[in-house]
């Protein structure tokens, strides 16, 4: 792929545009919210947050790039994603990669492993959604997993989600297996409130607050909240500032937030579906990958001027510990802290047990992180991520299921028949009155290439870790599999049948300590930029470092900061387009406006309605479920809410001026008058 030729380059016929644009200013990571969007000559480059094909132009290759390496400390998606851009975009020779993972298999947080007779495993699923413009710009280059070429990954990804949309029936149950209300986000006005309040805020005013902080008591008992903190797996003592970021990021999903239709999910598990090609790709273009290599630590020279280079990779491997020398044009890629690092895992009889304080956060991804923050402060602060384990862990359980009573009931909270290839539960199911506020989803199968057909893999998870269940008087931690597996079919109404479930299900627990250390109060500071101030050669990527928009615990931030770091580094001609603008789509705005109100008009929407409905801007207006195109011709929705209004404020006649004088423009923007 990165056959480029630099002499036939630097010789075309555009070399005098080639030599402009090579001194030409370039912010390879606009960023959307601080600026005003304008055209002018001022701006030679795309808007900050533009996407789509034209931000799919290829960058020329840098001088030198034939002779330069690259060293990608860890094979998660971050680190495979920056070998695909230096690959694709920075036209460096694949033989020139070299990945240093510390696991015997690559992959990272992403995994899936195990067997139907063993019980199969995977630590966590994926949420996915169509705005991921990095991640979708490398699948849609991946080729597929089971079409023939030249199809690609996201080929078969839309097959499989456009023929198959997802939806859920039974979001929310409650008293032992009983469908509760979820058509509605059951916020008060109060609370609609403190919502807006928090996407008017400014970012530098919440550092260090917490959810609870900013909310009142009452708006975490609601549907909204459960619904978020569930999806997304917030707790109360998590960062506002990074939920503010959610609702900015995914403000166009939110009529969907409460039946999972805004989401889209892969076929298989995690690995299946994205580590497996893209490894499979990059090992075919030629990189290497040294298994079992811990790095310890990175060997740098400070310039004159504040400027770092790394000269050196200290790591440790099955022969014993090397120092790898790195060339001062070489690049290093590291990626910093590890949700899933320390996992400790259980089965069927076996509690899970977490490394004690003096062995725990000592792999590649927290040790490193803390060796380079104690070079300087341009690396942050790790300790305020990984220094609080009780408020960074949860434990997921997988269950390996065949014919059982369990799998009579999931047939009856799925959307299609688990067995039939399509959506089932259309994502988790969560127990609002569980104590461990437990969930729990089947997503399409098989979800293992080689699942047995009468096997259903499914995946539970729990959010509060110190509270005893409400059936199983033990906390979620204290718990084999068995006693997890009970406690779930106790809210499912099942417990007079459990044994049988019980012997017809393995289950494999993954107790993490740092899997919400992302979620972590934060300021400004704590996290490294990906390209640190003053180095030189060295990237941080992945869930542990700064972008201006973009939010942690997605794939999409994975590849974001991979793609930073490798343009940054390579100095190349191409930006970062910044997040999805949905939060600017004035559609959006008032879809989810409503989406907040439960579904009911909000203050203002009776203007609008009288001044756009019937004209070429109708379709932007919201429309109530039971709505159709033709209401928004009708009045009554105006006269409802000066009524309103009227009885808050008491008599008085300037409502009805407005009324006129809004009457009045609208015939003018018509031409009637």
């Amino acid at each position: 792929m990165s056959n480029s030729n630099p002499s036939k380059i630097s010789g075309s016929k555009l070399k005098a545009h080639i030599d402009a644009l090579e001194k030409q200013p370039l912010d390879i990571t606009p960023d959307a919210s601080s600026r005003h969007l304008h055209n002018g000559i001022d701006t030679p480059f795309p808007p900050a947050d533009l996407h789509g094909s034209y931000t799919n132009n290829r960058p020329l290759p840098t001088e030198g790039i034939e002779q330069r390496h690259a060293w990608i400390v860890g094979g998660g998606i971050a680190g495979l994603s920056a070998a695909f851009f230096l690959i694709r975009d920075g036209h460096m020779p694949a033989g020139n990669i070299t990945f240093l993972e510390e696991q015997s298999i690559e992959g990272g947080s992403l995994d899936g492993a195990g067997n139907a007779e063993e019980g199969y495993i995977v630590r966590g699923g994926r949420e996915m959604e169509m705005t991921y413009q990095n991640f979708w710009d490398v699948f849609s280059e991946i080729p597929a997993l089971e079409l023939p070429p030249p199809f690609t990954v996201l080929d078969e990804y839309r097959i499989v989600n456009d023929a198959d949309k997802n939806w859920s029936k039974a979001r929310l149950l409650e008293k032992q297996g009983q469908i509760k209300d979820f058509s509605t986000m059951n916020l008060t006005k109060r609370q609609q409130l403190e919502v807006i309040k928090l996407l008017l805020a400014r970012k530098e005013d919440l550092d260090d607050v917490t959810v609870e902080q900013w909310f009142s008591e009452g708006f975490l008992d609601t549907n909204f909240y459960t619904f978020w903190r569930t999806m997304f797996a917030f707790q109360n003592w998590h960062s506002v500032l990074e939920m503010k970021l959610y609702m900015h990021r995914f403000l166009h999903l939110m009529d969907g937030l409460n039946d999972m239709t805004s989401l889209v999910f892969p076929k298989y598990n995690q690995y299946d579906s994205f580590v497996r090609p893209l490894m499979s790709w990059l090992k075919d273009q030629g990189v290497k990958i040294e298994y079992d290599t811990v790095v310890e630590n990175l060997g740098m020279e400070t310039q004159e001027g504040g400027s770092r280079t790394v000269t050196t990779i200290q790591c440790h491997g099955s022969n014993g510990g090397k120092a790898i020398t790195v060339g001062p044009r070489d690049l290093v890629f590291v990626t910093t802290g590890s949700m899933t690092e320390d996992t400790a895992y259980g089965d069927d009889d076996t509690v899970p047990q977490l490394k004690d304080k003096g062995q725990a956060g000592v792999g590649s991804g927290w040790q490193l992180w803390k060796n380079l923050a104690e070079k300087s402060d341009i690396f942050g602060k790790p300790e305020k991520f990984c220094g609080d384990v009780p408020r960074s862990t949860w434990e997921s359980v997988t269950l390996t299921c065949k014919p059982s009573p369990l799998m009579d009931k999931l047939k009856e909270l799925s959307v299609n028949d688990p067995y039939s290839g399509f959506t089932a539960t259309g994502g988790i199911i969560t127990f609002t009155d569980s104590s461990w506020l437990m969930s729990f989803t089947c997503n399409r199968q098989p979800h293992f290439p080689d699942q047995p057909d009468d096997v259903i893999v499914l995946w539970t998870y729990a959010l509060l870790m110190d509270k005893p269940g409400d059936y199983v008087k033990k906390p979620m931690p204290a718990c084999n599999g068995k006693e997890v597996l009970t406690e779930m079919c106790y809210h499912l109404g099942l417990i007079d049948q459990v044994d049988a479930i019980v012997a017809a299900t393995k289950t494999r627990i993954a107790l993490m300590p740092y899997i919400t250390a992302q979620f972590m109060p934060r300021a400004k500071g704590d996290r490294p930029e990906v390209v640190p101030e003053g180095c030189t050669n060295l990237a941080c990527m992945g869930q542990f470092v700064e972008t201006h928009n973009d939010v942690v615990f997605t794939l999409e931030s994975s590849v974001r900061t991979a793609r930073i770091g490798v343009y940054s580094l390579l100095g190349l001609k191409k930006q970062v387009p910044d997040i999805y603008p949905g939060q600017y789509d004035v559609r959006r705005l008032l879809r989810a406006t409503r989406t907040l109100n439960s579904d009911d008009a909000f203050i203002g929407e009776g203007v609008l309605r009288r001044l756009l409905g019937g004209t070429y801007f109708e379709n932007v207006l919201p429309l109530g479920a039971d709505e159709t195109p033709d209401d928004l011709h009708h009045h009554g929705r105006l006269d409802h809410q000066l009524q309103a209004i009227r009885s808050l404020i008491g008599d008085n006649h300037t409502l009805d001026d407005v009324k006129s004088r809004l009457q009045e423009l609208r015939d003018k923007l018509r031409g009637r008058r």
